[in-house]
This record gives structure tokens, C-alpha cells and sequence, in this order.
């Protein structure tokens, strides 16, 4: 690992890499505290339709006031200083500008944004997972056309799950299944942003004090960011969600490799190579004692016996018969990381993963009963969760996938617990987002196609 060395070298040499950031939440406020203290990285802009929250957000953070006083991105970029500004468009636009942070979290805008800032020369680092796994092959193929880079963003767990598999595969390991922990319980599906604070158990002072908005912690909580995580991995890796999607077995970290193994060898996967997200919970409630709920994990077995008598040799934890083994990250530290992400992309023009087929999806599932007219109102919301599919799957009953089921108007009405299609809803076409999904079904259909 010597990308220290080449930011220092870089920064010797023609200055500092230059960045901005779309989207002043949690994830970009982690980025932001490093940021402050790494100056071979130069935060030119910062673009939040909340400029007031943004500001915030520095000052949070540790930023002094006098860093992002700037009166313009030119300016900005002139002075060493970060320029806050409402307007992502004339930050991509900015001159000079060389790596752009999508971290908005919406996936309609971070497409749009995203496109944008390749067809302006830039790296996009898409933080926004949700866009990512709603055309992020698209993007990717847009953005080696054009000789940047799209990547997944260092920190997140989809880049380390990847970053695991590809360790496996690199020294010759089958990859049976990665993914992540979290906290779920099978009830946790028909959560709202009105109940999400009493599952996680934030007290007053904590939300007041933080930037935790509801409605992305309920994601986390009834399983559709694990969904999207999940397909984003699939679509970066290869490996194939389960016909049945997550079921979210409670796993403690010595067991890895015995519950993440195929059926047929004891373990509960149905499909070799594929996805998993572990709970750190079991039904009942109670904590396992050596859960995953942070970190990221992979399982793999030994291709010859010699492999799997080394396995024993050096002390790793294995099943029952010695042949599947695991390793696994404990923490991921989200934004803290992300510089990792930009000093790869634009000083090794390599991404810390990236969307390379279209093998995952989301589709949207109706949380409750809802009417004709009813507006939906997307991921971690009153009306719909996203659950996994296989890609091929989703295509097959037109799903609707859950990046586009925010403000859009149902047709139909909706049986709690079904999954919505595009019959269901009426869509704007004329969105970017949507015109690279189009791009994207289109494309693995001819390729489905004897």
C-alpha cells in the first residue's frame, strides 16, 4: 500500500488532488473531518440544496470558518479554500475540478449528477449506492468510454465486501458467499421513519446532536439498504443473489464458515457463489455474542486437500470438515475511508470496485395495503421496502426497482407484501435516471437472448 506516498508525490509536484462533494449528510460529514487534516486532498466545493446545513456540517466537523468562505468554485480553487454552494451542476462544472463525490443518497439525482460528471472528464466516486445499483453498469461502461473512473466508495461496505472477494479469487480460493452483518429481526420489515428511533434506541440528545435523518436509518432497519448493498456487490462481483433474496441468518463470526456454505454441505445457502447479509441477533432477540454487525466477511473453500490441510495448519476457523474457511473485517469506518477511494482513482485510475454486469436487483414490495393514487415515497419510507432478486428475476415480472419508486403516483392497488411492477406506477421517461435503467434492462435482455 503506497498511495500515501503517491499523493505526497502528486501533491510535491502539481498540488493537491482536487475533489468535490455532492450531498452533505453522515457519510460526507466523516469524509469532510479527514479531509481537514490530509492537504495533499483540496475539497474545492461542497453542493447541498441546504446550503445552511452544509455550513453546519464544516463547522461540525472542525472545519474553521475562514476554509469555506470562498465566493465562488474559481475562487476557491485559487485560494486553497471550499467554496459551499447549492448548485451541484456548477460544481461539476467547475474548472480544474478532478474527482467528484456523489453522496446525496438519492438515486434519481446521483445518476443525473453522476453522468454529468463523466461527460466533464471527471472520476466519479458514487458513494450513493442506491444510484449505483440502479444503473451502475451503465455509468461504468459511460465512464471507461470517456477514460475516468466510476467507483464504488472505499469505507462502504460494498467496496470492502469486494475488495474481499477479490482477495479470494486473486490467490485462488472458490468464493462461496460475502456480506455484510447488521442488527434485523424479522418484524423490522414494516418499519417507518416513526418508529425507527425506538428500534435503534437513540436517545433525544444523540439525534439532536447528530445528522441521522429517519428515513436512511429505516432502510438499514427493514432491509432495503442491505438489498441495495447486496445487489451492488452482485453487479461488482458476479456472484449471484439467492432465488429467495436475503434471509438474514443470525451468525456468530466463529460460524461463518459453517452456516455460509452450500446446502449440500451442511451450511444454509441455497446457491454457491452469492450474497448474504448476517444478523447479529437471534429471533428472539437476544445479542450473539461474537456478531458481524459492523464489519464484512467473505467464505470460500479449498480447491485441493493440501489447501485445506494448511488451513488447520495455521489456526483458521473452518466448518466441521475442514474445506470452507472465512475471513472477515469487524468495522467499516464509512466516510473516515473515503480518501482511499480518490488517491486509487485518480492516481492509479483504478476504482475500489465497480458495477460490471447487471446480476442483482432491488424490486419494490408494497409495506402495507395501498390505494390507487397513493404516492410512494421510495426507499426506507411509509409504503414500500426493497427486497433481492436475481437480476434476471426482476426483469422477468417488469419489477419496479426500488431507486425509482419515490414520487411516483400508483395506478393499482397493492396487497400488502406484493411486489409493484411498472404497470403499477406512472414514470417520468424523461429523467436521466430513468433513461439508463431503460439502457440497462434493454442491454441484459439482448444478452439473455439465445
Amino acid at each position: 500500500m503506497n498511495l500515501h506516498e503517491l499523493l505526497t508525490r502528486r501533491a510535491n509536484s502539481v498540488g493537491p488532488v482536487k475533489v468535490g462533494v455532492i450531498g452533505v449528510g453522515k457519510f460526507a460529514s466523516m469524509f469532510l473531518t479527514q479531509a481537514l487534516h490530509v492537504p495533499e486532498i483540496h475539497v474545492v466545493g461542497v453542493a447541498d440544496l441546504d446550503v445552511g446545513k452544509a455550513r453546519a456540517a464544516l463547522a461540525r466537523t472542525g472545519w474553521p470558518a475562514e476554509r469555506y468562505q470562498a465566493g465562488s468554485f474559481a475562487e476557491a480553487l485559487r485560494a486553497g479554500g471550499t467554496y459551499v454552494s447549492d448548485s451541484a451542476d456548477d460544481l461539476i462544472a467547475a474548472p480544474g475540478l478532478e474527482a467528484l463525490l456523489e453522496v446525496t443518497g438519492n438515486p434519481v439525482a446521483g445518476a443525473r449528477h453522476a453522468e454529468l460528471g463523466i461527460d466533464a472528464g471527471l472520476h466519479v466516486i458514487m458513494v450513493n449506492v442506491e444510484a449505483d445499483c440502479l444503473v451502475g453498469p451503465v455509468l461504468a461502461e459511460k465512464a471507461r468510454a470517456a477514460g475516468v473512473v466510476y467507483s464504488m466508495a472505499y469505507g462502504d461496505q460494498p467496496a470492502l465486501i469486494s475488495e474481499l472477494v477479490d482477495w479470494c479469487r486473486t490467490i485462488g480460493f472458490d468464493v462461496v458467499a460475502a456480506g455484510k452483518g447488521t442488527k434485523y429481526l424479522p418484524e423490522y420489515v414494516t418499519s417507518t421513519p416513526d418508529t425507527v428511533w425506538d428500534y435503534y434506541g437513540f436517545t433525544a440528545g444523540q439525534l439532536a446532536a447528530g445528522d441521522f435523518n429517519p428515513k436512511m436509518f429505516n432502510s438499514f432497519l427493514d432491509g432495503t439498504k442491505s438489498a441495495i448493498e447486496m445487489a451492488a456487490v452482485a453487479n461488482a462481483t458476479g456472484l449471484i443473489p439467492q432465488d429467495e433474496g436475503l434471509l438474514f441468518p443470525p451468525v456468530d463470526v466463529d460460524d461463518l464458515a459453517t452456516v455460509l456454505r452450500p446446502q449440500e454441505a451442511g451450511g444454509q445457502l441455497s446457491r454457491r457463489g452469492t450474497v448474504e447479509v448476517i444478523s447479529s441477533l437471534r429471533r428472539d432477540g437476544r445479542p450473539l455474542e461474537r456478531d458481524l454487525r459492523w464489519g464484512v466477511y467473505v467464505t470460500f473453500e479449498a480447491r485441493t486437500d493440501y489447501a485445506a490441510r494448511c488451513f488447520a495448519e495455521y489456526g483458521m476457523q473452518t466448518d466441521p470438515s475442514g474445506r470452507f474457511g472465512a475471513l472477515y473485517r469487524p468495522y467499516h469506518l464509512i466516510g473516515l475511508e473515503l480518501g482511499i477511494s480518490i488517491a486509487s482513482a485518480v492516481l492509479r485510475g483504478e476504482p475500489t470496485g465497480t458495477a460490471r454486469a447487471f446480476h442483482g436487483d432491488v424490486v419494490s414490495v408494497a409495506k402495507r395495503d395501498l390505494r390507487a393514487g397513493e404516492v410512494l415515497d421510495g426507499e426506507g419510507g411509509y409504503t414500500v421496502r426493497g427486497v433481492l432478486a436475481p437480476a434476471s428475476a426482476s426483469l422477468a415480472r417488469r419489477a419496479l426497482p426500488i431507486g425509482l419508486a419515490g414520487g411516483v403516483t400508483l395506478r393499482n392497488g397493492i396487497v400488502a407484501g406484493d411486489v409493484l411492477t411498472y404497470e403499477d406506477v406512472s414514470i417520468d421517461e424523461g429523467a436521466a435516471a430513468v433513461r439508463l435503467r431503460r439502457q440497462l434492462e434493454s442491454a441484459a435482455l439482448t444478452q439473455s437472448r439465445p
